[in-house]
């Protein structure tokens, strides 16, 4: 079972460049068409939770370091994960 992660992308930095959008390996992210930013640019955004492993690919390639990857830990007793997550 791949692990699971998490990722906050700041709108007012993201650009709209698509590169994470591109190099996310389980397409968990899209590109907001629909809405902009203050600066007037579409940002990135996670479509499906549920579908990120934390990998970081995305975080590693933003220009703009607007990307914090969370992978979620799992708890040593039961192997659920935990409430917390550690940041990449």
């Amino acid at each position: 079972m791949p692990a699971k992660g998490y990722v906050e992308i700041d709108i007012e930095q993201c650009k709209g460049c698509n590169l994470c959008v591109l190099h996310c390996p389980t397409d968990c992210l899209a590109l907001n068409t629909s809405e902009a930013n203050s600066y007037g640019l579409h940002f990135a955004y996670l479509v499906d939770e549920e579908e990120c492993i934390g990998c970081a690919n995305c975080g590693v390639i933003c220009p703009e370091g607007a990307i914090t990857v969370f992978r979620k830990r799992k708890d040593a007793a039961g192997g659920g994960a935990a409430a917390q997550g550690q940041e990449i």
